[in-house]
């Protein structure tokens, strides 16, 4: 299984509109993705490393696929209506990573 991680950086006076991403964007990239997406987390920054220390993403999604074949066959046909999304509920550029799960002990 693989994750693509997506990071949504937390700098000062960013733009994020949570309830714009968890209510219409997530279930769009789902609903684009079908079967390909088997499931996804959104987590929302609070805190730093330190104590008083600001969080370094606003968000992260992680999007769970079977293979980076399959995230492509999914994501790659509606890519550019998905990133065409991205200005309605940011001002951020997201920074993605995808990583091979080696362990989910959910």
């Amino acid at each position: 299984m693989i994750k693509v991680s997506v990071m949504y950086p937390n700098k000062p006076g960013a733009r994020f509109d949570h309830a714009y991403y968890l209510q219409k964007h997530m279930p769009m990239v789902k609903a684009r993705m079908g079967s390909a997406l088997k499931f996804y987390a959104v987590d929302k920054g609070v805190a730093g490393g330190s104590p008083g220390d600001p969080a370094i993403y606003a968000v992260v999604a992680h999007l769970h696929c079977d293979s980076i074949d399959d995230f492509q066959r999914g994501f790659g046909p509606h890519a550019p209506e998905i990133m065409g999304d991205i200005p309605n509920y940011t001002d951020q550029t997201p920074l993605v990573q995808i990583s091979e799960v080696l362990v989910d002990k959910g």
